[in-house]
């Protein structure tokens, strides 16, 4: 059975190589390099077995991207909320998940279930707050991941879409297999201004509060993910358009 592998980082600015990754299942890392070649330097290596390759990596590359042992933060979400109010340039959110438990307990779900158009509220706190900060050119950005066929959920938060881009968010849809294509991690999170992740902890279905990454390392991995998902995800209403 194939390991699940999550690729930590390189040190090369494109080649690639050497990089670090993580079995995230065992915790084992894997690294790979340049070999180590020349007899007299591969002949002072100790306890080197039958089968074992020697490689060369930069000491920063495993500073940077070796796994690191964190002691998780985690803000309820009064304080989760805030986080909207005081980032300082942009807002970045990736929605894996097939449902949300919260959508589906609004007034507007029940008339989305009933196949009834749907009243969207403009001028709610979140709308208010939206185009208050995009009002200071910050920005709002989601990539929401929709199965084939799209779940019940994620229909309605296609339609949820329009509301939320008339008050100043950028949002746009990927398929679940090219996520899966470009290994886009299976987690839901907001990025602030590229230094901050709320990664967001569901009990079921239902959000109860997000854990604070800051660990720069982390945080590029995040970002890495965010650069690919936005590369490749389209506007929301052409997405719909083609289902």
């Amino acid at each position: 059975m194939a390991r699940n592998l999550r690729f930590n980082g390189t040190g090369s600015g494109g080649g690639g190589c050497p990089s670090v990754h993580e079995d995230l299942d065992s915790g084992e890392v894997i690294v790979h390099g340049p070999p180590l070649t020349d007899p007299d330097d591969v002949a002072q290596l100790q306890h080197l077995n039958a089968g074992e390759v020697p490689i060369v990596v930069p000491r920063e590359l495993l500073v940077d991207f070796a796994p690191k042992t964190r002691t998780p933060r985690v803000i309820d979400l009064d304080a989760f909320g805030k986080l909207f109010e005081t980032f300082k340039h942009t807002a970045w959110r990736l929605e894996t998940r097939r449902r949300y438990a919260s959508d589906e307990v609004t007034p507007t779900y029940a008339q989305f279930a009933a196949g009834l158009p749907i009243e969207w509220d403009y001028d709610d706190e979140w709308c208010r707050n939206v185009r208050a900060q995009t009002g200071e050119g910050k920005r709002f950005e989601r990539v929401r991941i929709a199965d084939n066929p799209p779940t019940p959920g994620q229909l309605y938060l296609l339609d949820n879409a329009k509301r939320n881009c008339a008050a100043g968010e950028d949002i746009r849809n990927l398929g679940r297999a090219e996520a899966d294509r470009l290994r886009l991690p299976a987690e839901d999170f907001w990025i602030f201004d590229s230094r901050l992740v709320a990664l967001l902890n569901f009990d079921g279905d239902d959000l109860v509060d997000a854990e604070l990454i800051t660990e720069p390392a982390e945080v590029n991995r995040y970002a890495q993910a965010r650069d690919a998902a936005w590369h490749h995800a389209i506007r929301y209403d052409v997405f719909a358009a083609n289902l």
